[in-house]
């Protein structure tokens, strides 16, 4: 799993020239709303990126990561199904249902039944690397999300300079990111995390949470603010030792948030908890999300390590993905 976060910023330049290179076909269609259908390692890129362009489309976009679709699927939406196996039983049958509502559909994914789907229908699909576990394959499946949003026209100028940057960016700042996540790892053994973002950033902490999950093999959880403000904080008015804060921030978070952010690690300090802050100081929301996700995949497989566990393995989803395909 190692060399698969190394190789983080080269999936990443990898992926914009497949996303250059991939045949497309044009659609006039003036869409009314766009829906991304995704799970897991490939539903994450669905929510960072639409956080990323929310401020910067006209257009309602869903994120959606069950069986089910919204009620305002139709002729004037823009489905996206992300599997990066092809065979995510809840994003095939979100697609069918698409179908269904006559929504125009395109495909992100390495191979399966989703690529077979796509071509038989004709749909624009990008077709990605295989052979990844499909959190390490992130930096493949975020950005050729934002490039197929391209491709259809959804998306602005600034945002596709900022990603063709980030990855030179990721690596000028290679020796920072390892040494802010080790310290991090070393901070959360033994401990709950909880991670902490400004709303906007949600993805980017969801991201934490599953890597942790998933790497290192611990439960966590994550909360935005202010919404966090408005419940959860009250749960720090008694001491929570075993817990370690960890404040995700970025410069452009909200300045009444950043205030409430300073007034909870206060509190919590009070209460005896270590709290842990990493700062993304950068112009751009996209540099600053990747930057910070980068410090997470890495703190995930440092954490691994300390304990001796492989961070690769997820035998109990397998489990339970065999136990499904016999029913």
């Amino acid at each position: 799993m190692k060399n698969l976060v190394e190789a983080f910023p080269i999936h990443m330049k990898e992926a914009l020239q497949i996303g250059r290179d991939s045949e497309w076909k044009s659609s006039n269609e003036h869409f009314r709303n766009i829906v991304i259908s995704g799970l897991g390692g490939s539903g994450i890129g669905g929510t960072i990126v639409s956080q990323l362009i929310a401020s910067q489309i006209d257009i309602p976009v869903v994120v959606n990561k069950t069986y089910g679709i919204p009620n305002l699927v139709n002729k004037h939406t823009l489905f996206v199904a992300s599997s990066y196996s092809g065979n995510t039983e809840e994003t095939i049958e979100a697609l069918e249902k698409a179908q269904s509502k006559g929504a125009t559909i395109a495909c992100l994914t390495s191979g399966g039944k989703l690529l077979e789907l796509a071509k038989e229908n004709g749909y624009n699909y990008i077709e990605m690397p295989g052979g990844f576990p499909p959190r390490a394959a992130f930096g493949y499946s975020s950005t050729l999300l934002f490039k197929l949003l391209e491709n259809y026209g959804c998306i602005e100028d600034q945002i596709l300079r900022d990603l063709a940057t980030t990855p030179d960016f990721l690596q000028e700042n290679s020796l920072d990111i390892k040494e802010t996540a080790y310290n991090l790892a070393k901070k959360l053994i033994g401990k709950t995390p909880v991670f902490y973002s400004d709303a906007r950033m949600e993805g980017v902490a969801v991201r934490y949470r599953q890597q942790i999950n998933e790497n290192s093999k611990m439960l966590c959880w994550h909360h935005v603010l202010p919404e966090m403000n408005h419940n959860e904080l009250v749960g720090w008015a008694d001491s929570h030792e075993e817990v370690v804060p960890v404040f995700l921030r970025t410069k452009n978070d909200y300045y009444r948030t950043q205030e409430r952010m300073e007034f909870s690690k206060k509190l919590m300090t009070i209460k005896n908890a270590n709290c842990v802050e990493i700062m993304a100081d950068c112009e751009s929301d996209i540099h600053a999300a990747y930057y910070l996700i980068s410090i997470g995949d890495w703190a995930s497989v440092n954490i691994a390590d300390i304990r001796g566990i492989d961070a690769t393995e997820v035998d109990i989803i397998t489990e339970l993905k065999t136990k499904l395909s016999n029913i």
